[in-house]
């Protein structure tokens, strides 16, 4: 008889989703044959009896008969009459033991990268939540999204459209989305778009990428502010460039420190409305320094406007673009902020130079953006509901912003002293109490808690320790069940 792991895991892969189209004897003639091939049942060993097999899977046993023919017609057990069935001898030198040895065998070797891909893996990419608990940041109320509004939009467009919005898009996006765009960064923003002058993509994250690899050369150096949004870093890093880190204050980059610099860079990166992680937003005097050292050294300026749309002190500061008369500035933004993550609708409004050349580089990438989904939002914000959607959910985020702040000032003020931000999605928080950074983290996961460690953030991993945390995405109720939580987690590592 089997041991009764070996049973679990026969039973473990009839039970897989994947394998429930196939006959039941078809699994179950597969899942022994997996055994056989991994070597948990080696040559010569004992199959159990069909009957005895039967009773304990539940089934007929007609049906053990069925998957042990199939076996033995592969050759890869061996029936004799009046003994039973046995894992055929010659199994381990079989084309397919060999092949499933080989593939094992391959999977534990370090794979055979270029530096570029060995760069990317190791960075491990960024990895989002598919279901996000506090106090994951960046992450959206989306449970008050008016769907059934979407969703008759979507339904307009449809019927509308017919059949050519089931097709291949334009690589630069559909214009009435671009258009949309653009009016709505020129009057929100304080641009200087065009239609003309808008790429649609998949997310900001795509656009960085764009920018690495289309805009500098591996060895090129790119300013980056200190800390920093680590999924630009790591997609400058993988793209082979030397990141050198320009320390932030409360009034954003230290433009004077780049603009002395004896070695100069191809680029800068930057998040100047509300800079990731501090929320320090960049003074206009250095944003006037940063377009004149661009235009004087012919750099680019990548600016990431990833969720300007939440300020909650007064307007926010119009975009470095808006003030470039150089055409020196590549912005970046994204929907999935502003209204939900599984939308994958992002956007840059390029330099006019620049917009042949990243519209064919993005077809390399993914070729084009769904063209239903971005109808649909087109037809969103031209309708006005995007902005009604935005300043609906504004003043439900800073509400959820002063809750957590008074959350944290009352029960975690002997670990954490707040920073609250004048916009955003998530609220820095610094550790004053005698407590690793990695441990506070690595206990708030313990009981259920997300945090997102600062000094990560930035280039030396020796900044400022503390965490984020986001609260945008999460309920009052929720934000003090999660504190309280957190507070206890807290109170165990301290005690150790």
């Amino acid at each position: 008889m089997f041991k009764h792991s070996q049973l679990e895991s026969v039973k473990a892969w009839l039970a897989l989703p994947a394998h429930a189209e196939l006959p039941l004897h078809a699994r179950i003639q597969r899942a022994l044959r997996q055994l056989i091939l991994d070597g948990a049942i080696g040559p010569g060993k004992p199959l159990p009896a069909s009957r005895a097999l039967a009773n304990s899977l539940g089934v007929s046993r007609d049906t053990i008969e069925t998957a042990y023919a199939q076996l033995h017609a592969e050759g890869f057990i061996d029936r004799r009459v009046g003994s039973g069935s046995f894992v055929a001898e010659m199994t381990e030198f079989s084309p397919g033991h060999r092949l499933a040895h080989r593939s094992a065998v391959l999977r534990n070797q370090a794979p055979n990268l270029s530096r570029r891909g060995a760069a990317i893996f190791r960075s491990g990419g960024v990895r989002e939540q598919l279901s996000p608990r506090p106090f994951a940041p960046g992450v959206p109320e989306t449970r008050s999204f008016p769907l059934s509004l979407w969703q008759r939009l979507e339904r307009q467009v449809l019927k509308e459209t017919g059949t050519p919005a089931l097709l291949h898009g334009d690589p630069q996006g559909a214009e009435p989305l671009r258009r949309a765009i653009a009016d709505y960064v020129n009057l929100e923003r304080g641009a200087r778009a065009h239609a003309d002058r808008v790429l649609v993509l998949t997310s900001s994250q795509q656009a960085v990428a764009l920018c690495a690899t289309m805009l500098l050369d591996p060895g090129d150096r790119i300013f980056v502010e200190d800390p920093a949004y680590y999924g630009a870093r790591k997609a400058f890093d993988a793209a082979g460039l030397e990141c050198a880190p320009i320390r932030v204050d409360d009034q954003g980059i230290l433009v004077e420190r780049l603009v002395d610099d004896p070695r100069k860079a191809k680029a800068v990166f930057l998040t100047p409305s509300h800079q990731f992680p501090t929320g320090a937003t960049l003074a206009l005097d250095r944003r006037l320094s940063l377009i004149e050292w661009a235009a004087k050294h012919q750099a680019w300026i990548i600016e990431d406007d990833y969720d300007s749309e939440f300020h909650y002190a007064g307007k926010p500061m119009a975009c470095v673009q808006g003030l470039d008369q150089h055409d020196r500035t590549v912005y970046i933004g994204t929907f999935t902020k502003s209204l939900f993550p599984g939308l994958r609708v992002g956007y840059v409004v390029l330099p006019p130079q620049l917009v042949k050349p990243m519209t064919v580089a993005r077809t390399l990438q993914d070729g084009h953006t769904a063209p239903i989904a971005q109808l649909t939002l087109a037809r969103f914000m031209e309708g006005g509901h995007f902005g009604a959607h935005v300043r609906a959910m504004r003043g439900v985020y800073a509400a959820r912003l002063e809750i957590l702040t008074d959350l944290v000032r009352t029960q975690l003020s002997a670990f954490v002293e707040p920073r609250a931000p004048i916009g955003g999605l998530q609220m820095p928080c610094v550790l004053t109490a005698d407590i690793p950074e990695r441990a506070a983290v690595d206990a708030a996961q313990r009981v259920g808690v997300e945090l997102l460690g600062l000094s990560a953030l930035h280039a030396s991993g020796h900044g400022e320790a503390g965490f984020l945390m986001g609260f945008a995405a999460y309920t009052p109720a929720e934000l003090e069940v999660a504190v309280k939580k957190l507070a206890g987690a807290l109170q165990t590592v301290k005690g150790t």
